[in-house]
């Protein structure tokens, strides 16, 4: 469920809209996301030696890369809802095909490439170079504590081009908020596979797309007969009032905790940072590159 703009106000007088928090997250992701799939990308990690017949065996370690040369648990914490055989089939061999910092030479080459084809001459535009100035200022406003994944790419040095520096800052803001939903789901008391579970219950996004996280179906269907023990969903695999009410919290705290970055940049310097990504929103989405459908709930939650 979404939340609506006037809904809560965080900060006082000089506070942003929950429903504005939101609106960023949606603006921004897009433009972080496309590192997965830009062919460009993929060129790079193909340079590395990574299968790039789709887009797993180079997704984490492109992700993961920030945290440096850890083991295939730690990332599986970091990122949560996947299963820690899928993660641990991508990530046993990774740094023996690259090390971590040859795969961050790869995906800021890869994302300087990609943003070139993607945005044209806009690349170099006034427009770009003040969205990347103000994304930057929210970005090292992020209170890193408690979040690793936000920690880890807040510690890499800013790139110099602008177009670079908005990715990054996207990149940042997107992991703050990914590490905080993580606390949200687990103060939900929602484990990884059925944080999947309930968000697929809600209608987030189908059951098919969620199964590309790794989870058997036995998995599957035992956090479901779990959820439905605690009253969150219907023995048909649909949410309860209970379940819904739940995960809307969950969406609502992973605002929340979102929020303080946008808070310290202020309601008038969002709104111009919202109004100036939104050609570059609509550049990346017009790609096609992205899913139509995702894993995250972007436009049903």
């Amino acid at each position: 469920m979404s939340v609506d703009a006037g809904e809560a106000v965080l900060g006082g007088g000089g506070g942003v809209e929950l429903g504005r928090v939101r609106q960023m997250w949606h603006l921004l992701e897009p433009l972080h996301a496309v590192l997965y799939y830009a062919p460009e990308v993929f060129e790079e990690a193909a340079g590395l030696g990574f299968d790039v017949g789709d887009r797993w065996p180079s997704y984490f370690p492109l992700r993961a890369a920030p945290l440096g040369a850890v083991g295939s648990e730690r990332v599986a914490s970091a990122f949560y809802s996947f299963s820690p055989r899928m993660v641990a089939e991508h990530m046993d061999h990774a740094w023996r095909t690259a090390d971590p910092r040859k795969v961050l030479e790869a995906r800021e080459r890869g994302i300087d490439r990609a943003y070139r084809a993607i945005f044209g001459d806009r690349v170099d535009s006034p427009e770009l170079a003040e969205a990347a100035a103000l994304a930057r200022r929210v970005a090292e406003s992020v209170s890193t504590a408690g979040r690793p994944l936000a920690a880890a790419n807040a510690e890499l040095p800013w790139p110099e081009a602008p177009h670079q520096q908005l990715w990054h800052a996207a990149t940042i803001l997107r992991e703050h908020r990914g590490d905080g939903h993580l606390a949200a789901l687990l103060v939900a008391g929602l484990d990884p596979v059925e944080s999947l579970v309930s968000f697929a219950a809600i209608g987030a996004a189908s059951v098919e797309r969620f199964e590309s996280r790794g989870w058997s179906a036995g998995e599957w269907a035992a956090a479901r007969e779990r959820l439905v023990g605690r009253g969150l969903l219907n023995e048909d695999g649909t949410a309860t009032d209970a379940g819904r009410a739940l995960r809307q919290e969950v969406e609502r705290h992973t605002d929340e905790l979102a929020a303080a970055p946008w808070r310290a940049l202020g309601p008038d310097d969002t709104g111009r940072l919202a109004d100036l990504l939104g050609e570059f929103w609509v550049a990346v989405l017009g790609t096609g590159l992205l899913p139509s459908e995702t894993t995250l709930g972007i436009g049903k939650v």
